[in-house]
């Protein structure tokens, strides 16, 4: 998966003050839960959309909206550390970690293990969702950090073990850009230097 730019005009759905038909007795108007669902509303969405907020040689900050069933597919984050937050809805989350396993045959592919770590995941919208995602530092192909996808291939012989075997994008895959339209971010990095 390649980072994608999504400072486009292009807005795929959902209005202001637009709310589910389901609630709970957190989703008030004044919860969090309730503005996330305003300003990121999914209703109106029919593929996974990105919403970047900022972007700097430290971090990029965005979130992705899925509609009900959208999948990211198996992919890692190279040299990242990815932070998520989900922000309303449900999501599946499928996860693997490197392992380390003597080589045996000639099969080309790489040891995972599930659920240890989750630096290479596939997310799947139970329901429609947002996903808060930052990651640390941000995509660059040039500094070795662009994003693979695999397939994975369960090992009969190792209960809870994969191979995972680079994968090409569906055809069909497509991630869309939408404007980010909230409260503006300031960000001040140097507190740390």
């Amino acid at each position: 998966m390649e980072a994608a730019d999504v400072g486009i005009g292009a807005v795929a759905g959902g209005g202001e003050g637009e709310r589910s038909s389901s609630s709970s007795s957190s989703d008030d108007e004044a919860s969090p839960t309730a503005a996330a669902r305003r300003l990121l509303s999914t209703r109106g969405f029919t593929r996974i959309t990105y919403v970047h907020i900022h972007e700097c040689e430290d971090f990029s900050m965005g979130v992705f909206c899925f509609p009900a069933g959208a999948t990211l597919p198996l992919h890692d984050h190279p040299r990242m550390v990815v932070l998520s937050k989900l922000l309303y809805g449900s999501m599946r989350v499928s996860s693997y970690d490197w392992v380390t396993a003597p080589r045996s045959g000639t099969r080309k592919g790489v040891g995972a293990v599930p659920r240890s770590g989750g630096n290479i995941h596939t997310l799947t919208a139970v329901t429609p969702c947002a996903l808060l995602d930052v990651h640390a530092p941000p995509y660059a192909e040039d500094l070795g950090r662009s994003s693979t996808c695999f397939s994975d291939m369960p090992v009969p012989a190792l209960p809870g073990y994969a191979v995972l075997e680079e994968a090409e994008l569906p055809e069909d895959f497509r991630v869309v850009g939408a404007p980010y339209v909230g409260p503006e971010l300031l960000v001040d990095v140097d507190w740390y230097d």
